[in-house]
């Protein structure tokens, strides 16, 4: 819109500085034309007047010379005529010519006449308006005996100018508007329509939602750009087909990575396409009002991370909150909004929670009581029945949504994640036991002990045990749920085959190391410029990043505390090594989270002002969301990248760094407590409650020969490859479906 604006404005003003400049042209021109017109009229006039007069002045005969002024007065334009003696004193005029053209002041056309014995004119403003006053002299024999002056009106010139510029910019104005039509009929038909149907075939081509045949329509104005994208999605049709062939061959080789292509394939063929149905509480695309327009907006969480590239490759629904301020106004009637964005796969539905949900189910229960008892992290839970009360209706608020959508689908495939829907998958087995329902915990579990403080343990343990698999990211988590429930609940384990029977349901328990969607080798060649670097203005030597939301589980006041010490023994790293902690707020409804960000901002400004120097600074703390394309680069720019959660089911932005880095160098720091450490074994592995340790293990990356960096990290890049999130959504999904 705003460039058809432009391009009109454009149009426009270019128009009328021409019509203008024409018309200034014009009237100048016309304005010479009307004068002279004027003055050879009246000096004819004067002449003939001049015979007629002369011999009554000569006799001095008064009443006959008034007799022929007033006889001549009134003609056409003449307002009058004035017959002045060789003095300049005025003899006779007009009866009824106005007394300010003949006062004393007005007299010098007349003077000047007589003094050359030549005729004079002159435009003259007076209270009549315009005058043309015209004097040529009285003569007797060769002598000048007085002057007759002519009194002309002018107004007409005035009048016929204005008329003229009316007239054209009357004329400017419809051709403005005929410019204006004309201009966006020639956009919107021979240019726009055309480009929106380009793009629509290139959606179309890149996305593969075409057969072997274009969908592009050759347009004459256009013809040589779409014979040449006709060319390009026939090639990228071709691509697609072998790349899909060679991924179904693929699934016959255990060996061989998961792409989305093979996922896609494997889910054709073993699942007959089946719908999956996804049930999360954060949303993987948020809706909010920036600056007056609506964007979306990809929230940080590790698991839409995780759980996007799955979505993309398999389609089907995604159930959660809608938490965004704009998130109603771009939904259906049921709802739904098809995304992602700019080439919708899978359908998002999002559910609505009151004010009073949102603080019992999500702030309180859900990250006051779980979250904490989970993690481990010297935070007491707090458990409140209220808060219980609306976890629970909101489980059921979530379960009756999903029914809804599955009562006419045959044995849907339900993915449940994480704490927040402790209580769904018994409440969907119990309306649907046809329904195949995985759930997968993305925190820790913590032991039997820890667990049993929680006054609601039974019912969460029996809301879990609906489900036909249960997930988590490592051995040790499933052997802390099997022991738990081995304490709490009835029911009968078989410790062979890591599964619980309860009710005469049966429950298996496997862990699912969840991983990221391994950025492809053409990423890795050129890495881009960092963005948030440039528009922060540094440039540092060496580079640390961090990338955590602001949560006191992912161990950041511990990590400024290794970065103090590194700076207090390694005095000369002072204005070479900058550290980059991009540390976006987190469930701010939270009394602990909040209270956590303020110690952070205070940790982060008090070790600066120990250690800053001119505009150098040891710590920069960004306290903003970054999209996945903004960090990507960071990773990229970084020769160390510290993660020191002091608890951690997995931790995605080790896996995120290590998939960045195609140049196979920079170092990863990885707190013991993650998950993530039993994957990326060759990571640099520290206590993160050691300042020390953690010091030590930045010298000692920042020290690291080239060679060691690069067999490291290939080593963990072989492992993320191996094990990314495809085949972690494959091994998920034949869990569920028994199809292993």
């Amino acid at each position: 819109m705003k460039q058809l604006l432009a391009i009109i404005s454009t149009v426009v003003i270019i128009t009328s500085l021409v019509v203008i400049g024409y018309t200034f042209r014009q009237v100048q021109d016309q304005r010479t034309s009307l004068a002279d017109d004027l003055q050879l009229r009246t000096a004819l006039l004067a002449d003939s007047f001049k015979e007629s007069i002369r011999p009554s002045y000569l006799t001095n005969s008064t009443a006959t010379l008034q007799s022929l002024l007033d006889k001549f007065e009134n003609r056409e334009q003449l307002l009058g005529l004035a017959v002045y003696d060789s003095k300049g004193v005025l003899f006779a005029t007009s009866a009824e010519l106005p007394n300010d053209l003949t006062n004393n002041n007005n007299i010098d056309t007349a003077e000047k006449a007589m003094a050359g014995d030549d005729a004079q004119g002159d435009f003259a403003k007076f209270t009549e308006g315009n005058v043309y006053v015209f004097a040529t002299p009285l003569h007797q024999d060769e002598n000048v005996i007085g002057a007759l002056v002519v009194y002309q009106h002018a107004d007409y010139i005035d009048a016929a100018i204005r008329h003229t510029w009316n007239n054209n910019l009357l004329k400017l104005l419809i051709q403005a508007l005929l410019f204006s039509i004309a201009v966006v009929l020639i956009l919107r038909w021979i240019i726009y329509r055309p480009i929106i149907r380009l793009a629509e075939a290139i959606r179309q081509a890149r996305t593969g939602k075409y057969g072997h045949k274009s969908p592009i329509q050759s347009h004459a104005f256009f013809k040589p750009i779409t014979a040449e994208i006709a060319k390009m999605s026939q090639s990228l049709f071709l691509a697609r087909t072998a790349a899909s062939e060679e991924a179904r061959m693929r699934l016959e080789k255990l060996d061989s990575p998961w792409t989305a292509e093979r996922l896609k394939e494997f889910f054709k063929a073993y699942l007959k396409d089946r719908k999956i149905f996804v049930v999360s509480n954060r949303e993987p695309y948020i809706h909010k009002k920036i600056k007056n327009e609506i964007q979306a907006v990809v929230p940080p969480s590790g698991m839409v991370t995780a759980l996007e590239p799955v979505m993309e490759a398999c389609g089907g629904l995604w159930l959660a909150h809608g938490s965004g301020d704009a998130d109603r106004l771009t939904v259906d009637k049921n709802d739904k909004i098809q995304v992602p964005p700019d080439d919708p796969k899978y359908t998002l539905k999002r559910l609505w929670l009151t004010d009073k949900e949102v603080k019992g189910y999500y702030v309180g229960f859900a990250n006051e009581a779980l979250w904490p008892l989970c993690h481990l992290s010297h935070t007491r839970p707090i458990f409140r029945k209220e808060d219980w009360l609306e976890y629970r209706k909101v489980n059921g608020k979530f379960a009756q949504s999903l029914l809804s959508e599955i009562k006419d689908v045959q044995r849907p495939i339900i993915l449940i994640q994480d704490y927040h829907f402790a209580l769904l998958p018994e409440m969907i087995k119990n309306s649907r036991p046809d329904a195949e329902v995985g759930l997968f915990w993305h925190i820790p579990w913590p032991n039997a002990e820890i667990f049993s403080i929680c006054p609601f343990r039974k019912e969460i343990l029996e809301g879990i045990l609906g489900a036909d698999v249960i997930g988590f990211h490592t051995q040790q988590f499933c052997n802390n749920f099997l022991e738990t429930v081995g304490k709490e609940i009835e029911s009968v384990a078989d410790l062979e085959k890591f599964a619980v029977t309860h009710k005469g349901h049966v429950s298996n328990i496997k862990p699912f190391p969840i991983s990221v969607a391994f950025a492809a080798e053409d990423d890795n060649d050129i890495p881009p410029k960092s963005s948030v670097l440039e528009t922060l203005g540094l440039n540092p030597k060496i580079l640390g990043v961090g990338i955590d939301r602001l949560d006191y589980t992912k161990g950041l006041l511990e990590r400024f505390k290794g970065l103090e010490f590194f700076f207090d023994s390694y005095p000369a790293y002072k204005g070479q090594f900058t550290f980059l902690q991009i540390a976006p707020p987190s469930r701010e409804g939270v009394e602990k989270y909040r209270q956590f960000n303020a110690e952070v901002t205070k940790e982060a400004e008090r070790i600066n002002q120990k250690f800053e120097n001119n505009s150098w600074k040891p710590i920069v703390l960004l306290k903003e969301n970054y999209t996945h394309e903004e960090i990507y680069p960071l990773y990229r720019a970084a020769n160390v990248c510290l993660v020191t959660s002091l608890s951690d089911g997995m931790n995605l932005v080790a896996k995120e760094f290590v998939s960045a880095r195609g140049d196979e160098s920079g170092v990863l720091i990885l707190s013991q407590f993650t998950g993530a450490a039993r994957d990326l074994k060759d990571a640099i592995v520290i206590n993160p409650y050691s300042a020390e340790e953690t010091a030590e293990a930045i010298y000692r990356a920042l020290v690291m020969p080239a060679a060691e960096q690069h067999r490291r990290m290939k080593k963990m890049r072989e492992a993320v490859k191996n094990y990314n999130i495809y085949r972690w959504a494959a091994e998920f999904l034949k869990a569920i479906t028994s199809l292993v």
